[in-house]
């Protein structure tokens, strides 16, 4: 198979050639991904050009060696990156290169312990009572440290719980939390079998294995080259794999920063954010099929491009929940698929008490929907005469099924069905017109006529509630855009994101707080011999030539301990990421800022926990607080180991 080799510069302009064919490779496994190594392939090119693993080696090659070239320096004179002047960003990409999968206790860093002992809660807040005048006789009341658990709820928005009219869940992976990854294999079994016998896929892909372990939620897919990326609240990319081999850190500036006019979004087409668990199918199966095109001797996908390959990846794994692949699974064991919440029926019940409305809004349809919730209810498998029953709707004010999110949440349009709970068959509503015309009371007659409905839009579902702002609704869902970004940004409501993960994330930062506070401390160290460095080379221009020299071998001084202090951290944060995780480190954070999923995470959920039961520990009457924020001048000064200089005053 002949291919042309396009020239380095050509590949970063961005030429219009694409070949839809890949090499081929005798003797590939596919079973197992690769774990080491670093990545060679057609990355850096554009979308849908395609070249022999040789060839792009070759660029490889001639791109980091051309780097130091006057000409090549000319070439991207007006391409500079975050990339370029961060100098901490290897530290991360060292992951990738070199993932560690025995853990941070394979190689101990030994951090120096920050804070001493908290002591008795007297003593955590003596000083700021003396120096309020407070007398507080509940402080004996407390214990000497706050509990922090896995099972509270934590607040990015402050929210009192009494001003909130009606409480909405999703059902997937809220109320009905599933197995792991037997619920997965459901849906990547399938998907599997409807490639290969339904679009013609080579029968090795019914070998493929699944494993969960290998994603996290907040990457991103670039569905055009077969790269899975995780990237900063800033856009730019700090890791990315092709298929399961990393990418290097010159390949990865090519292909996300130099080779574009303007910085990406990655809300174009072509990428898909995996904001939900159920993703991790599409990921798995993407990448176990993009290692087959790139090494596997299979005509069928040479002549397809990844993009291609993903859509269909998609549309089998969607098919699956629509068809009965899961469902009927789910249904004959539901007990080796579903997870039982002894805090999931006294939570909704409490809710209703208390006279908050309580709805369910699922995009899974009725079938499917009955299934799991009479499961959850009844705690065992019933029979169908008491499916039948769908007993569970007494613990919601109103159902919705089918809903179609975002849409619901966007389009006015939506025509709302009224769903008969016996068989799941559907009725004709006039939607707002009916519940209009029914005068006063409207909602509540509307209601009585039968309270489980598929479809409509965010209009039905809160002239149903009766509630006249979104600020009165919090809804509650584990889908980062559908559920919580968009509920939030579009309608005002209050929202809650669940995160299962959570509990993991929490238990690794707890084991790793010492090695983080090393980490910053060196960094702060290391940041403050910068800015003293640049004092003396300001100094410089205005000394004596004596004192000039003095400065600059003190500099030298500085920029050899910088050296040092920057080895030890990457080597600290190298360690300090891995224990979250041997490929992506830390879901929250990608270098040493929020990671894109953790920064919308902190702005568009107004409350997260790891459980939809977690809000039931709270009472009605419970007021969330932030922790606050500070900005770095904020920050900085808020340390104890600096000290205020008035510039004005000076």
């Amino acid at each position: 198979m002949t291919r042309t080799l396009f020239s380095l510069t050509a590949a970063l302009v961005g030429s219009s050639s694409a070949f839809t064919q890949s090499p081929s490779f005798s003797n590939a496994s596919f079973s197992n991904p690769p774990m080491t190594g670093t990545m060679q392939k057609n990355t850096f090119l554009p979308a849908g050009t395609d070249l022999t693993r040789r060839s792009f080696s070759t660029l490889s090659e001639s791109a980091s060696s051309q780097s130091s070239s006057p000409r090549h320096s000319m070439l991207f004179a007006k391409e500079m990156s975050t990339y370029d002047i961060d100098t901490d960003e290897n530290a991360e990409q060292s992951l990738a290169d070199n993932p560690i999968t025995y853990g941070a206790n394979g190689q101990p860093f030994s951090p120096q312990t920050v804070n001493g002992d908290a002591g008795n809660v007297a003593n955590r807040y003596s000083s700021v009572l003396e120096s309020m005048d407070l007398s507080i006789p509940s402080l004996k009341e407390l214990p000497s440290q706050r509990p922090i658990s896995s099972n509270d709820v934590f607040c990015n928005r402050e929210l009192r719980l009494d001003n909130i009219r009606a409480i909405g869940f999703d059902m997937d992976y809220t109320l009905a939390q599933y197995q792991q990854p037997n619920f997965d294999k459901l849906a990547f079994d399938g998907a599997k079998e409807k490639l290969v016998n339904s679009l013609g896929y080579p029968k090795e892909v019914l070998d493929f294995e699944y494993d969960h372990t290998y994603w996290v939620r907040g990457l991103i897919i670039d569905t055009a080259r077969g790269n899975f990326l995780k990237i900063d609240r800033h856009k730019y990319v700090r890791m990315a794999y092709h298929g399961f081999s990393p990418i290097s850190s010159n390949m990865r500036k090519q292909i996300y920063s130099k080779t574009f006019n303007k910085q990406p979004s990655f809300t174009e087409k072509g990428y898909v954010n995996m904001d939900t668990l159920f993703q991790h199918v599409d990921a798995h199966l993407f990448a176990l099929l993009v290692e087959m095109k790139d090494f596997g001797e299979h005509e069928f996908l040479d002549m397809r491009t990844y993009e291609e390959i993903y859509r269909q990846v998609r549309e089998c794994v969607d098919l699956c929940h629509r068809d009965g692949v899961i469902k009927d699974e789910v249904a004959r064991d539901p007990e080796k698929y579903l997870v039982l919440d002894d805090g999931l029926l006294p939570m909704l019940r409490q809710y209703r008490e208390n006279g908050i409305k309580v709805f369910l809004l699922t995009n899974s349809y009725w079938e499917y929907t009955s299934t799991a919730m009479n499961y959850l209810y009844h705690e065992k498998k019933v029979d169908e005469e008491t499916q039948k029953k769908n007993e569970w709707t007494e613990l919601f004010d109103l159902v919705v099924v089918g809903a179609c999110k975002p849409a619901y949440l966007k389009d006015p349009y939506l025509n709302l069905f009224r769903v008969e709970p016996e068989d799941g068959s559907l009725k004709n509503t006039d939607g707002l017109f009916e519940i209009e015309a029914l005068g006063e009371g409207g909602a509540e007659k509307f209601l009585e006529m039968g309270k489980c409905f598929q479809g409509g839009n965010w209009n039905h579902l809160q002239a149903m509630l009766e509630t006249t702002a979104g600020e009165e609704i919090i809804y509650v869902g584990d889908h980062l855009y559908a559920d919580v970004l968009r509920s939030k940004r579009a309608l005002g409501w209050r929202s809650c994101f669940i995160m299962p993960e959570l509990p993991e994330e929490m238990r690794i930062f707890n084991s790793q707080v010492d090695l983080r506070k090393s980490i910053m401390q060196l960094r702060s160290l290391r940041d403050e011999l910068g800015a003293y460095a640049d004092t003396m080379r300001l100094e410089m221009t205005k000394a004596s030539f004596s004192e000039s020299r003095a400065m600059e071998k003190k500099i030298e001084q500085i920029e050899e301990d910088d050296g040092k202090i920057k080895e030890k951290l990457s080597e600290a944060h190298r360690q300090y990421h891995s224990a979250f995780h041997p490929r992506w480190g830390q879901m929250f954070v990608a270098g040493y800022q929020d990671s894109r999923f953790g920064y919308f995470v902190k702005n568009y959920a107004c409350l997260y926990t790891s459980k939809a039961t977690n809000l039931g520990l709270a009472s009605a009457a419970r007021a969330f607080r932030t922790s606050g924020e500070l900005l770095p001048h904020d920050n900085m000064l808020s340390r104890p180991s600096t000290e205020f200089v008035d510039a004005e005053v000076e």
